[in-house]
């Protein structure tokens, strides 16, 4: 998950300083260069549409990629881990759909999109208001450098909540760690570029770790049906902070004239996830109390912003 979810980070790493220059350089045919920015940014993505449709494989029986017998290996693990996974008394979607830890998780998933969107859509702009000399170009290199911090640390949380098999730690203290650099953003009254990059920095390592991990506790006690409809009722209920946040932070900064309210706000939402992940129950013995369906269906993913 964090190797897949890497295409945020990565994304911006290439995206953030291509964007400057388009803004700064693009103004073909006399259209304006932020159109040209939606244009040319967009035909990858339909690109990539195309091609997955095509490409992407949808069980293991389809993968070009596995020989026979990796498919038949794959194939057996994941109807293994869902029967140790199914108990004896069975819950249907429908159950799944109002699963009391289910709502827990979209709860923290809503909050942490709230500021991880705030962040991604706000940041240029943050970066831009340090001084009226940056160009467009400038600020895009800015916002690159704490997208390559964040892809290493991504990776290593990831691998240390495998190595370890816990996951509730591995999101909150991201989350917190994330949090207080938010605030300090929030508080600092300096015009220190290089200042303000570091806690950037500590902003997406935090932002960007906490994904994998947390994707990992919807299968821990969901599978089949009933995963696919858990974990798309926490994507697609979580995702509305993707619109409170930006919309919440930009109406701050409209009424104060500064980024700092809605720096604060967005402190507040991500450090009000991570206390309730620490919140979470742990689930002890997962095997004996999942919400299962009967029929073998391989592990779901959750849809993230990189496929929305």
């Amino acid at each position: 998950m964090a190797i897949f979810n890497a295409g945020n980070p990565v994304a911006n790493i290439v995206g953030s300083p291509i964007s400057g220059v388009i803004l700064d350089h693009v103004h073909w045919f006399g259209v304006s260069s932020w159109r040209w920015l939606l244009i040319l940014e967009g035909i990858p993505a339909i690109l990539g549409g195309v091609l997955t449709y095509f490409l992407l494989p949808s069980r293991p029986a389809e993968a070009t990629f596995l020989t026979a017998e990796e498919k038949n290996w794959l194939w057996a693990e994941l109807a293994r881990e869902q029967q140790q996974k199914t108990s004896a008394s069975q819950v249907s979607v429908r159950h799944a759909l109002v699963h009391g830890r289910v709502w827990h998780l979209t709860a923290i998933y809503f909050l942490a999109a709230i500021t991880n969107f705030s962040m991604v859509f706000w940041m240029p702009q943050f970066m831009k208001s340090l001084s009226s000399q940056y160009s467009n170009t400038t600020v895009g290199v800015l916002v690159m450098i704490p997208y390559v911090v964040a892809l290493p640390v991504m990776i290593f949380v990831s691998r240390n909540s495998d190595r370890t098999l816990e996951r509730r730690y591995h999101v909150a203290i991201p989350e917190i760690v994330a949090a207080i650099a938010l605030f300090g953003l929030a508080a600092t009254p300096t015009n220190s570029a290089f200042f303000y990059v570091a806690l950037w920095c500590f902003v997406a390592a935090g932002m960007n770790s906490l994904y994998a991990p947390f994707w990992a506790l919807p299968n821990e006690f969901l599978t089949g049906f009933s995963a696919a409809a858990g974990i798309a009722l926490i994507n697609s209920v979580g995702n509305l902070g993707s619109f409170v946040g930006p919309y919440t932070m930009g109406a701050i900064n409209q009424q104060t004239g500064s980024f700092r309210g809605g720096l604060v706000f967005a402190g507040v939402s991500l450090f009000a996830s991570a206390m309730l992940m620490l919140a979470l129950r742990k689930r002890t013995t997962p095997e004996t109390r999942a919400v299962a369906m009967t029929q073998p269906s391989p592990a779901v993913l959750p849809m993230t912003d990189i496929e929305s």
